[in-house]
């Protein structure tokens, strides 16, 4: 079991965040505004990295040396705007000691590293990472005669060239000590995942008690990825993932069409473009979003110390589901309700379902004390 730093960071959080002294005048705002309320929550996140499925949890990649010192690079990783092939383009240039401009880098293609997992589960940064750097370090150990001699990578290159020297490399991964059987007893199912990313994030809103509206007025978080590979990079994985987040728990609802309404055929989704499902938009964004990274963390168990981001931090988006939860149930209480009273709110927390749990003499009428809205998917 891997220390885990969760307790510490919350701690910490807590405080750059000024959770107490905010949360304290959140209260008065409160007290001072009936139609308006304003909550907030903070949460942490523990997030398992690797494939569950053992096969999966394998890579490959190829790297070929010109003799002009350029490398080629290509790996079975899908870029798909999360930044992997600027971070195995940075693993290779470390690697080599050379500029990043010097590393070219081909497509994705079967045709070079065949077989290749899914690019998924967060983990892509640390297999083709890994496998990249396997072939570097082949590579590397044929050349050290010549760097030593040279010193020069590309005098190095070209002699070791001139010797008829290998200067390409398939590299591979595996990852090691994973491997989960439900069907062993417990004690010997085994390890499901390499490590854990942790995370933690507090989250100020308001709403409009009248309209449902909500605003996402501060977000703060922090991230534990480790030594980050390229700290701009993930943090713009983390603002990613906690929008994809926040939107999933406050905004994302998908309709079916039942019995029950004749406008819509039954079977029929309602929500199938922009105009109906709605997802975070800039004016959804927190007003003032804050990300930090934890310094001084390392694990032994990655690519370079790093842990993975994609994922992650998408559950601390529900932090700002906690907060308007938070701000409903102080418009209950104006509302004459206790505030001890229990009341349940849905995800996703959509407008309409803020206004209607606000439970005011307005929308009272409408529902029992005890109702919930409608699931988000009915048949």
């Amino acid at each position: 079991m891997e220390k885990c730093p969760l307790q510490r960071m919350w701690h910490e959080l807590y405080e750059s965040c000024d959770f107490a002294k905010r949360n304290a005048e959140i209260q008065e705002f409160n007290r001072q505004n009936r139609w308006r309320k304003r909550g907030i929550a903070q949460l942490p996140t523990k997030f398992g990295i690797s494939f569950t499925a053992k096969f999966m949890n394998q890579a490959g990649a190829l790297v070929h040396i010109y003799t002009d010192g350029t490398v080629l690079l290509t790996h079975g990783g899908t870029e798909m705007g999360q930044g992997l092939h600027t971070k195995i383009c940075q693993i290779v240039a470390r690697a080599f000691g050379i500029p990043m401009a010097d590393v070219v880098f081909r497509e994705t293609g079967t045709d070079t590293v065949p077989n290749a997992s899914p690019t998924a589960a967060s983990a892509s940064s640390d297999i083709y990472g890994m496998a990249t750097l396997n072939a570097c370090e082949q590579i590397k150990s044929r050349l050290q005669p010549y760097l030593e001699k040279f010193g020069d990578f590309k005098k190095a290159v070209n002699a070791a060239y001139m010797d008829r020297c290998d200067l390409s490399a398939h590299g591979f991964y595996a990852t090691p000590g994973i491997g989960y059987d439900w069907s062993l007893p417990e004690d010997q199912r085994g390890k499901p995942f390499n490590y854990f990313t942790y995370g933690a994030a507090s989250s100020e809103v308001e709403i409009d008690v009248l309209t449902g509206d909500m605003r996402i007025l501060r977000s703060d978080i922090l991230m534990d990825v480790g030594n980050s590979l390229n700290p701009a990079i993930d943090i713009g994985q983390i603002e990613g993932a906690f929008t994809q987040g926040f939107g999933w728990a406050t905004l994302e609802e998908t309709v079916w069409g039942c019995s029950e309404f004749s406008w819509l055929k039954p079977g029929v989704c309602f929500t199938r473009g922009p105009g109906t499902y709605k997802i975070p938009s800039f004016n959804d964004t927190p007003v003032d979003l804050r990300v930090t990274l934890v310094k001084d963390s390392a694990n032994p168990n990655a690519i370079h110390s790093s842990r993975a981001v994609g994922e992650p931090p998408f559950f601390l988006g529900t932090a700002a589901f906690f907060a308007a939860r938070a701000a409903i149930a102080s418009a209950r209480e104006d509302a004459g309700r206790s505030a001890q009273d229990y009341f349940v709110v849905d995800l996703p927390l959509t407008p309409e379902r803020i206004r209607m749990a606000c439970n005011d003499a307005l929308s009272s009428r409408f529902s029992k004390n005890t109702s919930r809205p409608r699931p988000s998917i009915f048949v």
